[in-house]
């Protein structure tokens, strides 16, 4: 009778921390899209489309697109090893305020700035590289 019980407990353990993860995984989730992410992945893809020719244009988006899910996947397994359960529920806080609605919105244009200024200063580096490496 106690293995019974013994038994029964731990299910009901497993099962309870099993309902929890997936609450925090919908959570981070949520943390995600409300931190923009969605919109730097968009610079990207429209990065990336650019460099495919015209005619593969609609099968590379649309192998794109289904490749994201699994990329989020991998984000929320980082999300949980750095951050706890509070410091998740704290940035979603931040991100419904004011100023994080607002470093959302611009997010993807953030990304394409940021971009073009590691863009110049890689080009300054490359000259810098070249200059020690002879």
């Amino acid at each position: 009778m106690k293995k019974l019980l013994l038994l029964i407990a731990i299910i009901f353990i497993s099962n309870s921390s099993f309902a929890q993860d997936e609450a925090l995984k919908k959570d981070i989730m949520k943390v995600i899209e409300m931190s923009g992410s969605a919109a730097q992945m968009k610079v990207a893809k429209e990065q990336i489309l650019k460099m495919i020719p015209a005619e593969k244009q609609a099968a590379f988006l649309i192998e794109f697109d289904a490749s994201l899910p699994s990329f989020y996947e991998k984000m929320v397994k980082v999300y949980m090893e750095l951050y706890t359960k509070e410091d998740i529920k704290a940035m979603m806080k931040y991100y419904n305020s004011p100023v994080g609605k607002k470093i959302a919105a611009n997010a993807g244009k953030f990304t394409e700035k940021t971009q073009e200024a590691a863009k110049e200063w890689g080009e300054g580096l490359q000259g810098m590289m070249m200059k020690y490496m002879q």
